[in-house]
Protein backbone atom coordinates (compact mmCIF):
# COMPACT_ATOMS: atom_id res chain seq x y z
CA UNK A 1 0.00 0.00 0.00
CA UNK A 2 3.10 1.90 1.09
CA UNK A 3 4.79 1.83 -2.33
CA UNK A 4 1.45 2.06 -4.68
CA UNK A 5 0.67 5.72 -2.46
CA UNK A 6 4.15 6.40 -2.91
CA UNK A 7 4.68 6.12 -6.44
CA UNK A 8 1.12 7.47 -7.41
CA UNK A 9 1.87 10.46 -5.43
CA UNK A 10 5.53 10.78 -7.52
CA UNK A 11 2.80 12.01 -10.69
CA UNK A 12 2.12 15.22 -8.71
CA UNK A 13 5.90 15.69 -7.65
CA UNK A 14 8.32 14.56 -10.32
CA UNK A 15 5.79 14.46 -13.12
CA UNK A 16 4.41 17.64 -12.20
CA UNK A 17 4.37 20.47 -15.16
CA UNK A 18 7.84 22.92 -14.16
CA UNK A 19 6.63 25.87 -14.35
CA UNK A 20 3.36 26.03 -12.96
CA UNK A 21 4.06 22.92 -10.52
CA UNK A 22 0.37 21.87 -11.39
CA UNK A 23 -0.64 18.19 -12.44
CA UNK A 24 -0.32 17.30 -16.29
CA UNK A 25 -3.75 16.29 -17.65
CA UNK A 26 -1.69 13.20 -18.60
CA UNK A 27 1.35 11.62 -18.94
CA UNK A 28 2.01 8.57 -21.57
CA UNK A 29 4.92 6.59 -21.20
CA UNK A 30 5.05 5.72 -25.07
CA UNK A 31 5.86 9.79 -25.72
CA UNK A 32 2.49 9.55 -27.76
CA UNK A 33 0.28 12.75 -27.23
CA UNK A 34 -2.65 14.30 -28.64
CA UNK A 35 -2.66 18.24 -29.99
CA UNK A 36 -0.08 20.05 -27.85
CA UNK A 37 -1.51 18.22 -24.25
CA UNK A 38 2.05 17.00 -23.65
CA UNK A 39 2.19 20.58 -21.82
CA UNK A 40 -1.45 21.05 -20.92
CA UNK A 41 -2.37 21.51 -16.86
CA UNK A 42 -5.49 20.10 -14.99
CA UNK A 43 -7.82 22.10 -12.59
CA UNK A 44 -9.80 18.88 -11.07
CA UNK A 45 -6.60 17.08 -11.03
CA UNK A 46 -4.46 19.41 -9.72
CA UNK A 47 -6.85 19.74 -6.75
CA UNK A 48 -6.42 16.19 -6.33
CA UNK A 49 -2.65 16.43 -6.53
CA UNK A 50 -2.20 19.12 -4.26
CA UNK A 51 -3.96 16.95 -1.69
CA UNK A 52 -1.69 14.13 -2.91
CA UNK A 53 1.22 16.66 -2.20
CA UNK A 54 -0.24 16.79 1.31
CA UNK A 55 -0.07 13.11 1.88
CA UNK A 56 3.25 12.80 0.91
CA UNK A 57 4.80 15.89 2.64
CA UNK A 58 3.10 14.92 6.21
CA UNK A 59 4.02 10.99 5.32
CA UNK A 60 7.67 12.30 4.77
CA UNK A 61 7.67 12.09 0.99
CA UNK A 62 9.10 14.98 1.02
CA UNK A 63 10.85 17.98 3.57
CA UNK A 64 7.90 20.24 5.11
CA UNK A 65 10.16 22.84 3.27
CA UNK A 66 10.20 21.47 -0.19
CA UNK A 67 6.30 20.84 -0.07
CA UNK A 68 5.48 24.88 1.14
CA UNK A 69 8.12 25.62 -1.91
CA UNK A 70 6.04 23.48 -4.30
CA UNK A 71 2.87 25.12 -2.97
CA UNK A 72 4.26 28.56 -3.26
CA UNK A 73 4.95 28.07 -6.74
CA UNK A 74 1.45 26.60 -7.36
CA UNK A 75 -0.22 29.38 -6.44
CA UNK A 76 1.34 32.07 -7.84
CA UNK A 77 0.37 30.46 -10.85
CA UNK A 78 -3.10 30.04 -9.63
CA UNK A 79 -3.23 34.00 -8.81
CA UNK A 80 -2.20 35.14 -12.29
CA UNK A 81 -3.67 32.32 -14.45
CA UNK A 82 -7.04 32.86 -16.63
CA UNK A 83 -10.20 33.05 -14.35
CA UNK A 84 -13.66 33.83 -15.23
CA UNK A 85 -15.84 35.28 -12.53
CA UNK A 86 -12.97 34.03 -9.90
CA UNK A 87 -13.75 30.54 -11.32
CA UNK A 88 -11.21 28.22 -13.30
CA UNK A 89 -11.20 26.70 -17.01
CA UNK A 90 -10.88 22.85 -17.20
CA UNK A 91 -7.62 22.73 -18.36
CA UNK A 92 -4.96 25.66 -18.80
CA UNK A 93 -1.20 26.25 -20.78
CA UNK A 94 0.94 25.19 -17.92
CA UNK A 95 3.75 27.53 -19.57
CA UNK A 96 1.81 30.71 -20.02
CA UNK A 97 -1.78 30.27 -17.55
CA UNK A 98 -3.95 30.84 -20.53
CA UNK A 99 -6.88 29.01 -20.65
CA UNK A 100 -6.88 25.61 -23.28
CA UNK A 101 -10.14 24.91 -24.05
CA UNK A 102 -11.62 21.78 -23.63
CA UNK A 103 -13.96 22.09 -26.10
CA UNK A 104 -15.33 25.06 -28.86
CA UNK A 105 -17.48 26.42 -26.56
CA UNK A 106 -15.69 25.32 -23.21
CA UNK A 107 -13.46 27.88 -22.98
CA UNK A 108 -13.97 29.50 -20.17
CA UNK A 109 -14.71 29.30 -16.23
CA UNK A 110 -15.87 25.55 -15.67
CA UNK A 111 -17.41 25.59 -12.15
CA UNK A 112 -17.21 21.66 -11.01
CA UNK A 113 -13.02 21.29 -11.98
CA UNK A 114 -12.90 24.90 -9.81
CA UNK A 115 -14.98 23.18 -6.54
CA UNK A 116 -12.28 20.47 -7.20
CA UNK A 117 -9.18 22.43 -7.15
CA UNK A 118 -10.72 24.66 -4.39
CA UNK A 119 -11.11 21.62 -1.96
CA UNK A 120 -7.85 21.02 -2.11
CA UNK A 121 -6.55 24.35 -1.60
CA UNK A 122 -8.87 24.69 1.37
CA UNK A 123 -7.27 21.33 2.71
CA UNK A 124 -3.84 23.21 2.44
CA UNK A 125 -4.98 26.51 3.75
CA UNK A 126 -5.97 24.12 7.31
CA UNK A 127 -2.44 22.70 7.16
CA UNK A 128 -0.69 25.82 6.88
CA UNK A 129 -2.74 28.03 8.59
CA UNK A 130 -1.23 27.89 12.44
CA UNK A 131 2.26 26.91 10.96
CA UNK A 132 5.44 29.28 10.32
CA UNK A 133 5.09 32.89 9.32
CA UNK A 134 5.93 31.61 5.66
CA UNK A 135 2.92 29.31 5.87
CA UNK A 136 0.35 31.58 7.39
CA UNK A 137 1.60 34.00 4.60
CA UNK A 138 0.21 31.50 1.78
CA UNK A 139 -2.83 29.77 3.69
CA UNK A 140 -3.81 34.07 3.52
CA UNK A 141 -3.08 33.72 -0.25
CA UNK A 142 -5.40 30.86 -0.67
CA UNK A 143 -8.28 32.55 1.28
CA UNK A 144 -7.92 35.46 -1.41
CA UNK A 145 -8.79 32.86 -4.28
CA UNK A 146 -11.11 31.42 -1.93
CA UNK A 147 -13.70 35.00 -1.93
CA UNK A 148 -12.83 35.70 -4.91
CA UNK A 149 -15.34 32.86 -7.00
CA UNK A 150 -18.07 34.02 -7.60
CA UNK A 151 -20.16 31.50 -7.02
CA UNK A 152 -23.62 33.38 -8.00
CA UNK A 153 -22.57 34.34 -11.17
CA UNK A 154 -22.69 30.62 -12.04
CA UNK A 155 -26.54 30.73 -11.20
CA UNK A 156 -26.96 32.36 -14.75
CA UNK A 157 -29.40 35.38 -13.62
CA UNK A 158 -30.55 33.85 -9.86
CA UNK A 159 -31.67 30.97 -10.56
CA UNK A 160 -32.36 28.30 -7.70
CA UNK A 161 -28.97 26.30 -9.87
CA UNK A 162 -25.90 26.17 -10.50
CA UNK A 163 -24.66 26.04 -14.24
CA UNK A 164 -21.21 23.93 -15.06
CA UNK A 165 -19.59 26.76 -17.61
CA UNK A 166 -19.27 30.05 -18.61
CA UNK A 167 -17.58 31.42 -21.65
CA UNK A 168 -16.27 35.48 -22.40
CA UNK A 169 -17.08 33.91 -25.67
CA UNK A 170 -19.96 32.04 -25.90
CA UNK A 171 -21.38 32.68 -22.83
CA UNK A 172 -24.23 30.14 -21.45
CA UNK A 173 -24.12 28.40 -24.50
CA UNK A 174 -23.09 24.62 -23.22
CA UNK A 175 -26.09 25.43 -20.87
CA UNK A 176 -25.31 22.57 -18.32
CA UNK A 177 -27.07 23.19 -15.15
CA UNK A 178 -25.89 20.31 -12.72
CA UNK A 179 -28.31 18.01 -10.80
CA UNK A 180 -27.78 15.19 -8.58
CA UNK A 181 -26.85 13.10 -7.87
CA UNK A 182 -23.22 12.92 -9.17
CA UNK A 183 -19.37 13.62 -8.67
CA UNK A 184 -20.56 17.54 -8.31
CA UNK A 185 -21.78 17.85 -5.13
CA UNK A 186 -18.87 19.34 -3.50
CA UNK A 187 -19.59 21.87 -5.82
CA UNK A 188 -22.99 23.06 -4.25
CA UNK A 189 -21.57 22.66 -0.70
CA UNK A 190 -18.52 25.36 -0.94
CA UNK A 191 -20.94 27.51 -3.10
CA UNK A 192 -23.25 27.41 -0.33
CA UNK A 193 -19.49 27.81 2.16
CA UNK A 194 -18.64 31.09 0.20
CA UNK A 195 -18.17 34.15 2.67
CA UNK A 196 -18.36 36.16 -0.65
CA UNK A 197 -20.32 34.87 -2.67
CA UNK A 198 -22.54 32.51 -1.12
CA UNK A 199 -26.16 31.25 -2.60
CA UNK A 200 -28.97 30.45 -1.02
CA UNK A 201 -30.14 27.27 0.78
CA UNK A 202 -32.76 27.26 -2.39
CA UNK A 203 -30.01 26.57 -4.95
CA UNK A 204 -29.06 23.57 -3.11
CA UNK A 205 -32.41 21.92 -2.60
CA UNK A 206 -33.99 23.04 -5.65
CA UNK A 207 -31.13 22.80 -7.71
CA UNK A 208 -28.77 19.78 -7.05
CA UNK A 209 -31.76 18.15 -5.39
CA UNK A 210 -34.77 18.94 -7.39
CA UNK A 211 -36.71 19.54 -4.83
CA UNK A 212 -36.82 15.96 -3.12
CA UNK A 213 -36.33 14.26 -6.72
CA UNK A 214 -33.09 13.30 -6.05
CA UNK A 215 -34.45 10.77 -3.61
CA UNK A 216 -35.16 7.27 -5.13
CA UNK A 217 -34.95 4.23 -3.32
CA UNK A 218 -33.79 1.74 -5.94
CA UNK A 219 -32.16 -2.06 -5.73
CA UNK A 220 -29.17 -2.62 -8.12
CA UNK A 221 -27.61 -6.64 -7.87
CA UNK A 222 -29.68 -6.88 -4.58
CA UNK A 223 -27.79 -3.72 -3.03
CA UNK A 224 -29.98 -0.84 -1.98
CA UNK A 225 -29.41 2.58 -3.17
CA UNK A 226 -31.50 5.86 -2.11
CA UNK A 227 -30.39 8.27 -4.46
CA UNK A 228 -31.25 9.07 -8.17
CA UNK A 229 -28.08 8.49 -10.14
CA UNK A 230 -28.57 10.73 -13.69
CA UNK A 231 -28.75 8.87 -16.34
CA UNK A 232 -28.61 5.44 -14.60
CA UNK A 233 -29.31 3.24 -11.87
CA UNK A 234 -25.50 2.80 -10.17
CA UNK A 235 -22.69 5.68 -11.44
CA UNK A 236 -19.38 4.74 -12.36
CA UNK A 237 -16.92 4.91 -9.48
CA UNK A 238 -15.27 8.45 -9.32
CA UNK A 239 -18.98 9.44 -8.40
CA UNK A 240 -18.03 8.18 -4.97
CA UNK A 241 -14.27 9.51 -4.91
CA UNK A 242 -14.14 13.11 -6.23
CA UNK A 243 -16.41 15.01 -3.85
CA UNK A 244 -15.23 12.77 -0.99
CA UNK A 245 -11.26 13.67 -0.73
CA UNK A 246 -12.09 16.36 1.13
CA UNK A 247 -15.67 16.37 2.50
CA UNK A 248 -15.52 13.20 5.13
CA UNK A 249 -18.76 11.34 4.27
CA UNK A 250 -18.10 9.51 7.48
CA UNK A 251 -21.69 9.95 9.45
CA UNK A 252 -22.17 12.40 6.51
CA UNK A 253 -25.99 12.70 5.88
CA UNK A 254 -29.32 15.06 4.88
CA UNK A 255 -32.76 15.14 4.27
CA UNK A 256 -32.19 13.78 1.02
CA UNK A 257 -29.72 10.46 2.39
CA UNK A 258 -29.43 9.12 5.73
CA UNK A 259 -25.73 8.61 5.27
CA UNK A 260 -23.51 9.64 2.31
CA UNK A 261 -20.65 6.61 3.47
CA UNK A 262 -23.69 4.17 3.35
CA UNK A 263 -24.66 5.41 -0.15
CA UNK A 264 -20.93 5.31 -1.56
CA UNK A 265 -20.03 1.61 -0.07
CA UNK A 266 -22.95 0.11 -1.37
CA UNK A 267 -22.06 1.78 -4.81
CA UNK A 268 -18.76 0.19 -4.67
CA UNK A 269 -20.34 -2.94 -3.62
CA UNK A 270 -22.56 -2.84 -6.64
CA UNK A 271 -19.94 -2.21 -8.79
CA UNK A 272 -17.89 -4.98 -7.58
CA UNK A 273 -20.79 -7.28 -7.67
CA UNK A 274 -21.56 -6.71 -11.13
CA UNK A 275 -17.90 -7.04 -12.36
CA UNK A 276 -18.26 -10.36 -10.78
CA UNK A 277 -21.36 -11.52 -11.98
CA UNK A 278 -19.34 -10.43 -15.46
CA UNK A 279 -22.47 -10.74 -17.77
CA UNK A 280 -20.48 -10.04 -20.88
CA UNK A 281 -17.79 -12.99 -19.54
CA UNK A 282 -14.93 -10.29 -19.91
CA UNK A 283 -11.56 -12.14 -19.11
CA UNK A 284 -10.02 -11.33 -15.86
CA UNK A 285 -13.10 -9.99 -14.48
CA UNK A 286 -13.86 -11.26 -10.58
CA UNK A 287 -13.40 -10.56 -7.08
CA UNK A 288 -9.90 -9.29 -6.83
CA UNK A 289 -9.81 -7.61 -10.37
CA UNK A 290 -13.04 -5.63 -10.84
CA UNK A 291 -13.45 -1.80 -10.85
CA UNK A 292 -15.34 0.52 -13.38
CA UNK A 293 -15.08 3.98 -13.72
CA UNK A 294 -13.99 7.25 -16.15
CA UNK A 295 -11.07 6.34 -17.87
CA UNK A 296 -9.08 5.57 -21.06
CA UNK A 297 -11.35 2.73 -22.89
CA UNK A 298 -9.99 0.36 -25.86
CA UNK A 299 -11.58 3.38 -27.92
CA UNK A 300 -10.85 6.36 -26.78
CA UNK A 301 -12.39 7.45 -23.59
CA UNK A 302 -15.31 6.14 -21.43
CA UNK A 303 -17.26 6.66 -18.56
CA UNK A 304 -17.56 2.65 -17.60
CA UNK A 305 -20.51 1.96 -15.25
CA UNK A 306 -21.96 -1.34 -14.04
CA UNK A 307 -24.42 -1.99 -16.82
CA UNK A 308 -24.05 -3.55 -19.90
CA UNK A 309 -23.97 -0.37 -22.23
CA UNK A 310 -21.13 0.78 -20.27
CA UNK A 311 -18.98 -1.82 -19.55
CA UNK A 312 -16.48 -2.68 -22.24
CA UNK A 313 -14.12 -4.92 -20.79
CA UNK A 314 -12.00 -2.62 -19.55
CA UNK A 315 -10.80 -2.31 -15.18
CA UNK A 316 -9.19 1.20 -14.02
CA UNK A 317 -7.04 0.85 -11.61
CA UNK A 318 -8.48 4.03 -9.82
CA UNK A 319 -12.12 2.86 -9.33
CA UNK A 320 -10.99 -0.12 -6.80
CA UNK A 321 -8.67 1.04 -5.00
CA UNK A 322 -9.89 4.68 -4.10
CA UNK A 323 -12.81 3.04 -2.45
CA UNK A 324 -10.33 1.41 -0.34
CA UNK A 325 -11.77 3.98 2.52
CA UNK A 326 -15.61 2.24 1.61
CA UNK A 327 -14.34 -1.29 1.64
CA UNK A 328 -10.60 -1.76 2.34
CA UNK A 329 -10.56 -5.75 2.17
CA UNK A 330 -11.63 -5.88 -1.19
CA UNK A 331 -9.86 -2.60 -2.36
CA UNK A 332 -6.84 -4.56 -0.72
CA UNK A 333 -7.70 -7.43 -2.83
CA UNK A 334 -7.45 -5.94 -5.91
CA UNK A 335 -4.44 -3.60 -5.29
CA UNK A 336 -2.51 -7.06 -4.50
CA UNK A 337 -3.52 -8.70 -7.23
CA UNK A 338 -2.87 -5.97 -9.54
CA UNK A 339 0.75 -5.08 -8.23
CA UNK A 340 1.22 -9.21 -8.78
CA UNK A 341 0.72 -8.81 -12.45
CA UNK A 342 3.68 -6.77 -12.44
CA UNK A 343 5.30 -4.16 -15.03
CA UNK A 344 2.03 -4.72 -17.07
CA UNK A 345 -0.06 -3.07 -15.16
CA UNK A 346 2.65 -1.21 -12.98
CA UNK A 347 4.82 1.99 -13.38
CA UNK A 348 6.81 4.59 -12.37
CA UNK A 349 3.94 6.52 -11.32
CA UNK A 350 1.73 3.54 -10.00
CA UNK A 351 -1.16 1.56 -11.59
CA UNK A 352 -1.55 2.80 -15.48
CA UNK A 353 -5.03 4.10 -16.04
CA UNK A 354 -6.97 1.04 -17.54
CA UNK A 355 -6.40 -1.97 -18.88
CA UNK A 356 -8.07 -4.90 -20.51
CA UNK A 357 -6.95 -8.55 -20.71
CA UNK A 358 -9.97 -9.46 -22.93
CA UNK A 359 -8.23 -7.03 -25.61
CA UNK A 360 -4.80 -7.56 -24.63
CA UNK A 361 -4.47 -3.86 -24.08
CA UNK A 362 -2.17 -2.64 -21.59
CA UNK A 363 -1.62 0.92 -22.19
CA UNK A 364 1.33 2.69 -20.32
CA UNK A 365 -0.51 5.77 -19.80
CA UNK A 366 -1.62 7.82 -17.14
CA UNK A 367 -4.03 10.61 -15.96
CA UNK A 368 -4.50 13.00 -13.58
CA UNK A 369 -7.71 12.76 -12.54
CA UNK A 370 -7.79 9.17 -12.02
CA UNK A 371 -4.33 8.96 -10.10
CA UNK A 372 -5.24 11.48 -7.44
CA UNK A 373 -7.96 9.83 -5.41
CA UNK A 374 -5.92 7.03 -5.24
CA UNK A 375 -3.06 8.81 -2.94
CA UNK A 376 -5.76 11.08 -1.22
CA UNK A 377 -8.07 7.92 0.01
CA UNK A 378 -5.01 5.49 0.57
CA UNK A 379 -4.33 8.60 3.10
CA UNK A 380 -7.81 9.07 4.47
CA UNK A 381 -7.84 5.53 4.52
CA UNK A 382 -4.75 5.49 6.95
CA UNK A 383 -5.17 8.52 8.76
CA UNK A 384 -7.97 11.16 7.55
CA UNK A 385 -5.58 13.14 6.87
CA UNK A 386 -7.41 15.11 4.20
CA UNK A 387 -10.54 14.42 5.76
CA UNK A 388 -9.98 15.98 8.88
CA UNK A 389 -8.15 19.13 7.24
CA UNK A 390 -11.39 20.17 5.02
CA UNK A 391 -13.90 19.37 7.29
CA UNK A 392 -12.01 21.61 9.62
CA UNK A 393 -12.38 24.52 7.33
CA UNK A 394 -14.86 26.67 9.33
CA UNK A 395 -16.27 28.25 6.26
CA UNK A 396 -17.43 24.49 4.85
CA UNK A 397 -18.76 23.92 8.14
CA UNK A 398 -20.59 27.41 7.90
CA UNK A 399 -21.67 25.45 4.65
CA UNK A 400 -23.03 22.48 5.60
CA UNK A 401 -24.54 23.44 8.28
CA UNK A 402 -26.61 26.27 6.37
CA UNK A 403 -28.01 23.18 3.80
CA UNK A 404 -29.14 21.01 6.67
CA UNK A 405 -25.90 18.60 6.54
CA UNK A 406 -25.48 16.55 9.91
Amino acid sequence: MDTIQRRTFNYFWEGAEPNSGLACERIHMDGIYPEDDQHVVTTGGSGFGIMAILAGIDRGYVTREEGLARMEKIVSFLETADRFHGAYPHWWYGDTGKVKPFGQKDNGGDLVETAFLMQGLLAVHQYYVNGSSEEQALAGRIDTLWREIDWNFYRQNDQNVLYWHWSPEYGWEMNFPVHGYNECLIMYILAAASPTHSVPAEVYHDGWAEKGAIVDPHIVEDIELHLRYQGCEAGPLFWAHYSFLGLDPTNLSDKYCPGYFDEMRNLTLINRTYCIRNPKQWKGFGPDCWGLTASYSVNGYAAHAPNGLADHGVISPTAALSSIVYTPEYSLEVMRYLYKMGDKVLGPYGFYDAFSETEDWYPKRYLAIDQGPIVVMIENYRTGLLWKLFMSHPDVQTGLKKLGFK
